[in-house]
């Protein structure tokens, strides 16, 4: 396609989405506390251990747990879910899509 004296690409840009059953979310005990299961920038190996610690108790008491943490395995989700870090589902045999942490972390 021409315009004003250059070319221009066309690109078409499909998205597909998905739909699942995410109603389980409504009953979570971590409703409202996204900081202590995603981590900030840059966040040191220690901030990151004591917000995991703090997550994995949210957790423990958690009614829909399993369901939460079935969820990150299949949908590769970052962060911690269902009483499982990032680290503890990629040891688990779940493997992000690109696990920058994990990569980073066994590079050096």
């Amino acid at each position: 396609m021409k315009r004003g004296g250059t070319f221009v690409a066309s690109i078409d840009i499909i998205s597909t989405r998905e739909q699942t059953d995410d109603a389980w979310m409504a009953t979570a005990a971590c409703k409202g506390l996204t900081h202590l299961f995603f981590p900030t920038p840059a966040e040191r190996p220690q901030a990151r251990e004591r917000r995991e610690a703090a997550a994995r108790e949210v957790c423990a008491g958690c009614q829909v747990r399993a369901t939460c943490r079935d969820f990150a395995r299949d949908e590769h989700e970052y962060g911690f879910w269902g009483g499982e870090s990032e680290d503890e589902r990629h040891a688990a045999g779940f493997r992000l899509i690109a696990p920058i942490g994990v990569r980073a972390r066994s590079a050096s």
